[in-house]
């Protein structure tokens, strides 16, 4: 089949290199524009676009999609079949019925939960302990067509989203390519949504990240876990902005936030139920640095209180 592919950031690469690998062809690659980064806000190409060049693969970068211009680009290239995996913008409805076969989508959760545009991070945010890769017809709906194929994967203790993210992309590109042999054989039996079961995972805010210490040591680290890399999770100091990185559940009591064991080598923070030990923190205008790095250069009493 011809394939048009739409996707932008690193989690598409793999469903990208699948494609390429396989018995079809991968005839453009449509990815968002090229944008600025790091402190000298270089122009940077999005990753699907690094790669699609190593292959010498026409890229289309448009600034809006819904235009007959870019529709009309899409037509004279007649694909059979148009593949999104995390492309970053609601694709119209002139684009999804474009294609013999339609759009078909690679979504990092167990549809219909978590629909929207941080599944991974709000599956571990809310301690699930299982979730999977959903191949979905797409229609005019937010990540509510119809489900072609699905796959549930474990999350381990120590999973956060970034580690998810990389397992779940890897996955879906396997799935994709699985799809696309299914639909060609015309045995996909496509399934629609439960719409008793949905439920939703926003798009994160940096906000997000504040640490509530009145709330369970477990819930504090799932929250840490799933908020990263981005967009961390932080708590106050005093006056300093205090980002944490990584913790591990210990016993302990003391009210929440207060800083109930410190020393040369450990940190421990009772919650609203339980405690936490930290283990990486970076204090403002610091370094990221491991518990006894951070404490040697760091005079931390026993009993402050961390928050707002």
């Amino acid at each position: 089949m011809k394939i048009i592919f739409m996707g932008t950031p690193e989690f598409a690469v793999p469903s990208l290199e699948a494609l390429i690998n396989s018995e079809h062809d991968v005839i453009a690659v449509v990815a968002q524009p090229d944008k600025p980064k790091g402190r000298g806000h270089k122009l940077t190409p999005p990753p699907t676009k690094v790669l699609a060049e190593k292959f010498n693969i026409p890229i289309l970068q448009p600034e809006k999609i819904k235009t007959d211009e870019f529709l009309q680009e899409l037509k004279e290239l007649n694909p059979d079949v148009i593949c999104v995996t995390a492309y970053g913008k609601i694709i119209p409805k002139s684009i999804l019925e474009l294609p013999e076969h339609g759009c078909i989508n690679v979504h990092p959760s167990l549809l219909p939960k978590y629909r929207g545009a941080a599944p991974v991070n709000w599956t571990i945010i809310n301690g699930e302990k299982v979730t999977g890769v959903t191949i979905m017809q797409m229609d005019e709906g937010m990540d509510s067509g119809e489900i072609l194929l699905v796959r549930e994967v474990q999350i381990g203790n120590d999973d956060d989203a970034e580690k998810m993210l990389a397992k779940l992309s890897n996955i879906g590109g396997e799935m994709l390519v699985e799809a696309l042999k299914l639909i060609g054989e015309g045995k996909l039996n496509p399934i629609k949504q439960d719409q008793s079961e949905v439920t939703f995972a926003p798009m994160l805010q940096k906000s997000d990240g504040q640490i509530k210490w009145e709330k369970s040591a477990q819930d504090i680290r799932n929250l840490i876990r799933g908020l990263t890399p981005w967009p961390g999770t932080f708590t106050k100091l005093g006056d300093y902005t205090l980002k944490i990185y990584k913790v591990y559940i210990c016993e302990g009591r003391g009210k929440p936030g207060e800083i109930i064991e410190t020393g040369k080598n450990s940190l421990i923070v009772a919650t609203g139920d339980g405690a936490l030990e930290i283990l990486e923190l970076q204090i403002e205008g610091g370094k990221r640095l491991d518990i006894k790095s951070f404490l040697a250069g760091h005079q931390i009493e026993k009993g402050i209180i961390l928050g707002n």
